[in-house]
């Protein structure tokens, strides 16, 4: 029984679980939508939110909060000069998952978009993360 126990695991060890939330996070903060599957996307999502409450305001520390999370400065750039003031007036909710009807092809795995509620009209297609790009 699972009885008060909180967080996904996703069939990885804690570092890899780690590694793959902060790619993820990256990629999506970048591209402003990603396509991965709904349990991934749900893993991510509070991680992001939580970042851009961080980003909604732009101080040294705040910035050095999110690097230590992301750990890539074109990603925290970013997220403090576009993403941020984008949902300054915004109290919560800044990320959506769209789940999809075709699922993947390796494993019949369901995959979900994940995107910002409110995204930038430059923003293109969505990419697909590493470990969702099936044989299409």
């Amino acid at each position: 029984m699972r009885h008060r126990i909180s967080g996904r695991k996703l069939g990885r060890t804690h570092s890899h679980r780690k590694a793959m939330t902060r790619n993820m996070s990256v990629s999506l903060i970048e591209h402003e939508r990603i396509i991965t599957t709904v349990q991934k996307a749900k893993h991510l999502k509070p991680w992001v939110e939580k970042l851009v409450t961080l980003s909604k305001v732009d101080t040294t520390h705040h910035r050095r909060q999110a690097f230590a999370h992301l750990r890539d400065i074109e990603a925290v750039n970013k997220l403090f000069t576009v993403i941020g003031p984008r949902f300054a007036e915004r109290p919560g909710g800044y990320c959506r998952i769209l789940k999809l009807a075709k699922p993947r092809l390796g494993d019949n795995g369901q995959r979900a978009l994940i995107e910002f509620v409110e995204r930038s009209a430059d923003a293109g297609e969505p990419i697909e993360t590493e470990e969702a790009v099936s044989a299409e």
